[in-house]
């Protein structure tokens, strides 16, 4: 697969609406997550993340201004074990209950489809990371409708095992801009990934569309400690 410029991507795309990216850094010692939210509403701009014990949360900026908090508000990344859980809604509990319970990822994503916001029929895209014996693995995943059709859900995994350094997979909601939005379509996007948080954060931060990227989340794990390193970027500050 073709190995695709990040900033590209995103400084040539107004919205992708949320995006998650995984990957390793190219020194082989780091495990990379991002994950941003975009937003055109005012209800979906009225947003910030926030750090938990073990990832982060969404909430309103301006309570005041908060109109509905579905679809809105949720737990984009939990850590349950040695698993690393990040989506871009409440599936995020979804899979960390059912997983407790020995389920797999893609049986608890069974129980969800697509988001039931129509006509866009937004996309529930999910990460997974397992870390073990100094490494990690991790998988991707899409729930879509069927080309707008909510009559039908199409349910698909990518998995990627023993990664190599320096390359991440992309993936997000929206191919662009539209009404309704179109849903993300293919595999997700490679890319590379920096050794660098900081220099990870504000390549993505800075190419995102200025007018409707809201928040951003990096982490990065050091394989050998299990040490994570955050970073949030809220454009309501």
């Amino acid at each position: 697969m073709k190995t695709l410029d990040i900033k590209s991507l995103l400084s040539e795309n107004a919205y992708p609406g949320r995006g998650i990216i995984i990957g390793k850094t190219p020194d082989g010692k780091k495990a990379a997550i991002a994950y941003f939210i975009m937003g055109r509403s005012v209800n979906s701009r009225n947003r910030v993340f926030e750090a938990t014990e073990t990832g982060i949360r969404t909430k309103a900026f301006d309570e005041s201004k908060l109109t509905d908090p579905h679809l809105i508000i949720y737990h984009p990344v939990r850590v349950l074990g040695n698993k690393t859980i990040v989506t871009n809604g409440d599936q995020t509990d979804t899979i960390y209950e059912l997983m407790d319970k020995q389920m797999t990822f893609e049986q608890a994503l069974r129980t969800r489809t697509y988001e039931d916001d129509a006509p866009n029929y937004t996309p529930r895209i999910s990460g997974i990371l397992h870390f073990e014996n100094g490494g990690f693995n991790y998988a991707m995943s899409i729930l879509k409708s069927a080309d707008g059709n909510p009559d039908s859900t199409e349910r698909f995994t990518f998995s990627y095992s023993n990664p190599l350094n320096g390359v991440g997979h992309f993936i997000h909601t929206y191919m662009g801009d539209g009404s309704p939005l179109p849903s993300f379509e293919g595999e997700p996007e490679k890319i590379t990934v920096p050794d660098d948080i900081d220099e990870f954060t504000s390549l993505l931060w800075e190419n995102l569309n200025e007018d409707n990227k809201v928040s951003l989340f990096v982490r990065y794990v050091d394989l050998a400690t299990q040490e994570a390193t955050d970073r949030i970027v809220n454009k309501n500050k």
